[in-house]
Parts: structure tokens; sequence; C-alpha cells
């Protein structure tokens, strides 16, 4: 199968663990967060994901809850009806700071 992984590059050592257990399992595997294209543009960066998106059979997600590109990845792999599995979601999130000082509040 081919599969494309995406999501938050702060996760770069997941990714990588990742790819190395689909590669391991016979899968040909795709992280273009960490294809170095230093003559795209941030425009040109959307046309290259969304060929390696569309390249992909399915697409793993490994997020933040905060990339705003992987939102963008996340609508070409919706729009272009590829499968989509959860990896890994952040818990730790700007909303949970915010609930949890809330809290604080509440009597």
């Amino acid at each position: 199968m081919k599969i494309t992984i995406i999501g938050s590059t702060q996760y770069r050592d997941m990714f990588e663990t990742h790819r190395r257990k689909l590669t391991e399992e016979g899968h040909e595997v795709r992280i273009p967060a960490f294809d170095d294209h230093p003559e795209l543009d941030e425009l040109g960066i959307c046309f290259f994901n969304k060929e390696i998106i569309l390249w992909a059979d399915e697409v793993h997600m490994i997020w933040d809850r905060r990339s705003v590109g992987a939102i963008f990845d996340f609508g070409m792999l919706f729009m272009a009806g590829k499968p989509l599995r959860i990896i890994y979601f952040e818990p730790k999130t700007f909303e949970g700071v915010m609930r949890k000082y809330e809290a604080r509040f509440k009597k």
C-alpha cells in the first residue's frame, strides 16, 4: 500500500518511527513535510503535498491540533476521498489550558 503521513513537524521522531514500521510491513511511505524543496514557495508546497496525497492509497495523521498546514492537507485528502488513519493527536492544546484556567474560577 502507498501511504502518506501528514501532520505536525514537531513530531519528526514519531513520523520516522511510524515510517520505519510501515516500511518493514512492506508499504511505500512518503512524508511531504520533510521533503526539502527550497525552490518551492508556499503555493508550490501546497501543490507538491497535493500530488503526494493523491498518490497515496491511505493517509496517516500525526497532529498537535495546531498546525494549519495539517488542516489544509486534511481538506485535500477529504476532497480526494482518501481514507484517513489517525496515528496520534496531541492531548495538550491551548483550548485545554483555557478550560483548565476557566475551571479555577468556577465554584
